[in-house]
């Protein structure tokens, strides 16, 4: 089970930008999936999570309303759509998922974690 986030970058306040969470060895329809991020000096928070059995989400207050979470089946890949961002959203993003088959969200515990992507908000 392996994931790989990737779509972070520099852009600036109100910009947007798109994550990616790829999957290999595992059908990522049938997960799952969380997204976390890390600012310097932070806790980890989470940010957003998809469920697998009917794609239902969860995000945490300070995104709701321009973070948007889905699935491309087809690509194995979730996304996270990420419109109008703040300076405070600046962190490095995992997406991570329990490896349990069928598993809906809030998740009870993330066992496989993809490696980070950087996301910088500054003008």
């Amino acid at each position: 089970v392996q994931l790989q986030a990737s779509g972070g970058g520099l852009v600036q306040p109100g910009g947007s930008l798109r994550l990616s969470c790829a999957a290999s060895g595992f059908t990522l329809d049938y997960f799952g999936i969380g997204w976390f991020r890390q600012a310097p000096g932070k806790e980890r928070e989470g940010v957003s999570c998809i469920s697998s059995s009917d794609d239902s989400s969860y995000y945490v207050d300070s995104v709701k309303g321009r973070f948007t979470i889905s699935r491309d089946n087809a690509k194995n890949t979730v996304y996270l759509q990420m419109n109008s961002l703040k300076p405070e959203d600046t962190a490095v993003y995992y997406c991570a998922t329990d490896g349990i088959y069928g598993s809906n969200c809030p998740l009870l515990r993330y066992d496989y974690w993809g490696q980070g992507t950087q996301v910088t908000v500054s003008s």
